[in-house]
C-alpha cells in the first residue's frame, strides 16, 4: 500500500466547503441553506460522487434518513470505488441498526481504503458494528418449527376454557 496522496475528484471541480466541524452547533436555517446549495451543485454535476456523499451527510445531520440513504446510494452507484461514500453508507446503516447491511458496506470500505488512516477508520467502524451485532437481541433466527408449540398452547387454552365453563 502506498502512502502517496490520491486525488478522487477531477481537477475542474471546485473544492467543497467545510461549513462546520461540529454538526450539533449548526443552526437549522444554515443547514437548510447548505442542503439547498448541495442539491443545486448535484444538479450541476450529476456524476459527482463527492457531492452526493456530502449531500447524504447533510441530510443525515438534518435527520432526513430516506433522503440521506438515497444520496449515499446514488454516490456509491455513481462511483463504486468511492471510499467515503461506502464508509458513510455503512455508518448510516449502523446508526439505523441494520447491522448486516452496515457490515457489508463497511467491508467494502475496508477494501477501498487507500491510506492507513482510511483503513483504521473503516476497521474501527467494522469493529463497532460487529461488537453491537454480537450482543444484539435482534439477531434471533427462527430456525425451529413453531407448529407443535402452537398446537400444545391451543390444546392447553381449550382445556382451560372447558374447565372454566364446566363449573
Amino acid at each position: 500500500m502506498s502512502n502517496a496522496l490520491v486525488t478522487t475528484t477531477p481537477p475542474s471541480t471546485p473544492a467543497l466547503p467545510a461549513p462546520w466541524r461540529d454538526p450539533f452547533t449548526v443552526s437549522p436555517g444554515e443547514l437548510q441553506r447548505y442542503i439547498g446549495q448541495l442539491e443545486q451543485a448535484c444538479l450541476e454535476n450529476p456524476r459527482s460522487a463527492d457531492l452526493r456523499t456530502c449531500l447524504g451527510i447533510a441530510y443525515a445531520v438534518n435527520y432526513d434518513v430516506y433522503k440521506s440513504m438515497d444520496a449515499l446510494e446514488a454516490a456509491t452507484s455513481i462511483d463504486p470505488e468511492h471510499f467515503w461514500a461506502q464508509l458513510k453508507c455503512g455508518e448510516l446503516y449502523y446508526r439505523l441498526r441494520a447491522l448486516d447491511r452496515a457490515e457489508e458496506e463497511s467491508l467494502k470500505a475496508v477494501d477501498l481504503a487507500q491510506t492507513p488512516w482510511q483503513l483504521s477508520l473503516a476497521r474501527g467502524q467494522l469493529k463497532e458494528i460487529r461488537t453491537l451485532k454480537h450482543g444484539a437481541i435482534r439477531n434471533v433466527a427462527w430456525t425451529k418449527p413453531l407448529g407443535m408449540p402452537t398446537m400444545v398452547l391451543s390444546v392447553m387454552l381449550l382445556a382451560l376454557f372447558l374447565a372454566m365453563t364446566w363449573r
